[in-house]
């Protein structure tokens, strides 16, 4: 019995026994998030027998072609495996626990079965993250970035993560970022501020990439953002989704998380009270002093700017004609924008 089913119908109660070790009796899938996950296929499995958790979630490739190609070229699912087996025991934030995780190396085929949070409190990255929750998430991660702070790059080699320096962003991203941005420009209004940006990206991109890695490097989450992050009973943040984790300057995490994560006008007042509050963090929990000063911060602008990749290359793999994907790309246009604006963004171009 194969461990990587083709579809969610091969994901049956035999499998599930067999192959996951979860002994249940019945299982049934419904596919969730919806205009939430674009690079995979979430589902939530109802599961019945003893011994066995109510629910589990599962994760296989997209179903849009072009984001399975995207993320196959940026090895995406092959992260997401190798975290849950190599990292995730490390980590400082509770995560969902693994119940079978397979991938093909060569064709990037893969599925993950995880514990399903459900109960948690969920944020909505269109509605924005309250400032409470924002400094909590700030705080974990700070957390996470300083158990790997300088201590990032054997990961890379090893291939668990990829660097923000690895030659396959640099190959795919104008391709893929070229496309998205026919697509969005065709189909939505753009800001003039943002359009001022988008077609010198591309040109862009790789002195970006190149500045962000050559940082004291650690372990970035690499989509760290709302939709990723839910609060349990006590009000502690829980990750997921680890499809992206790489490594470089942990500004690179922060400055997406705040420039996407947060209402404009949330983000416009609390941005560098934010970036100061990571930063005391990061002392705290050891980081040298010298790691710290002036280039985080300019790191933390180079990152808002190359973070114009998120909407743009995700509008690839997302119908415009659904109001919740089309809502969500409205907004993450509309965050960037004011980024560019407040933080002078085109003077980096």
């Amino acid at each position: 019995m194969t461990s990587i089913p083709d579809t969610i119908d091969d994901v049956t109660p035999a499998w599930l026994r067999n192959v996951a070790g979860l002994p249940c009796e019945d299982a049934v899938a419904t596919q969730i998030g919806v205009g939430v996950g674009v690079s995979s296929a979430l589902y939530r499995v109802a599961l019945q027998g003893d011994d066995c958790p109510s629910s589990v979630i599962v994760k296989l490739p997209a179903l849009d072609e072009a984001a399975v190609f995207t993320s196959t070229m940026l090895r995406m699912y092959i992260r997401e495996v190798a975290f849950f087996e190599q990292l995730a025991s490390d980590v400082p934030v509770r995560v969902p626990a693994l119940h079978h995780g397979a991938v093909d190396l060569e064709t990037s085929k893969f599925i993950v079965v995880m514990e399903d949070m459900v109960g948690m409190r969920i944020v909505d990255q269109l509605e924005g993250m309250a400032i409470e929750d924002t400094e909590v998430a700030v705080d974990a991660l700070a957390a996470w970035h300083a158990t790997w702070w300088r201590n990032a790059d054997h990961l890379a080699e090893k291939g668990v993560a990829v660097s923000l320096g690895d030659p396959v962003y640099t190959a795919v991203l104008p391709i893929v970022f070229a496309e998205g941005w026919e697509k969005v420009t065709s189909q939505m209004e753009i800001d003039p501020a943002m359009a001022n940006i988008g077609p010198r990206w591309a040109a862009a991109m790789p002195q970006l990439l190149q500045d962000l890695s050559s940082q004291p490097a650690t372990l970035c989450h690499g989509d760290y953002r709302a939709d990723n992050i839910m609060f349990d009973h006590d009000g502690a943040p829980v990750l997921i989704d680890f499809q992206l984790t790489g490594t470089g300057s942990g500004a690179y995490d922060l400055a997406y998380f705040i420039t996407q994560s947060l209402e404009t006008d949330v983000a416009r007042d609390h941005e560098r009270r934010l970036f100061e509050r990571y930063v005391e963090r990061l002392r705290a929990a050891g980081v040298p002093d010298d790691d710290l000063g002036d280039d985080l911060w300019l790191c933390y602008r180079k990152a808002s700017l190359f973070c114009l990749v998120y909407p743009v290359v995700a509008s690839r793999g997302m119908d415009l004609a659904d109001p919740r994907q089309r809502a969500l790309l409205e907004c993450m246009n509309a965050r960037f924008t004011r980024a560019a604006q407040q933080l002078d963004l085109d003077e980096l171009l």
